[in-house]
């Protein structure tokens, strides 16, 4: 759950601390699960990255699993929000296609980068045979949600005459496949920094490559 700030302001003074406190479980066990995996990290390793004592966690989350579970779907949906914000930026029109393109991707290359949507990354690829269905569920809390609403604004751009798009859902997959496909290598699978000037290529090849493919 993303905590947004009329709620933060509107909520009394006890609630907040509820709150607070279980953002700040949540946020370290993220960074436990990350630092040493789901079968390496306990509960208690995850109360004293928290500083809180560990039936706090219980009382909030519940077990491992379930708390391991609440984590990775709310990191990524509190990612996708962030992601969503990108199309604030996005082009309506023709003169500002290609740069307006070209700032969405860079800002897509950001999110990308951010060191919790990272960490969700790895772990939900690390965890995929014992959290089988659970790929599912991230999706939906979050790319899911960032490709609908990219398909829509590509669908605009083409029933404008600006774009050459059968399937928006799939030309919104493409592009995102277009801006990060080489993203994983060049961070050597989120393991290093990526180099700002090989990510701003990266985000320019991919527009490029896509009004090729459906510019008019």
């Amino acid at each position: 759950m993303s905590v947004g700030d009329t709620e933060k302001t509107t909520a009394a003074p006890s609630e907040r601390g509820r709150l607070d406190k279980r953002r700040a479980i949540v946020e370290a066990a993220l960074r436990v699960f990350a630092r040493v995996g789901y079968a390496q990290a306990s509960l208690d390793m995850i109360a004293a990255e928290a500083g809180v004592a560990k039936p706090t966690i219980y009382n909030h989350l519940g077990s491992k699993e379930n708390l391991f579970r609440h984590v990775m779907t709310e990191t990524a949906a509190r990612a996708n929000g962030k992601t969503l914000e990108v199309l604030d930026s996005f082009p309506n029109e023709v003169d500002r296609l290609r740069p307006g393109l070209e700032e969405v991707a860079h800002k897509l290359v950001a999110c990308y980068c951010d060191e919790q949507s990272q960490a969700v990354r790895r772990l939900l690829y690390a965890e995929a045979v014992r959290f089988p269905d659970l790929f599912d569920e991230v999706r939906a809390s979050g790319p899911d949600q960032f490709i609908e609403a990219l398909a829509g604004r590509l669908a605009r751009l083409a029933n404008a005459g600006h774009l050459r798009i059968e399937d928006p859902v799939r030309a919104a997959n493409q592009f995102i496949a277009l801006v990060y496909e080489e993203l994983p290598t060049l961070s050597t699978f989120g393991s290093r920094p990526l180099d700002p000037k090989e990510a701003d290529k990266v985000a320019v090849a991919g527009v490029d490559t896509f009004l090729r493919a459906f510019g008019e």
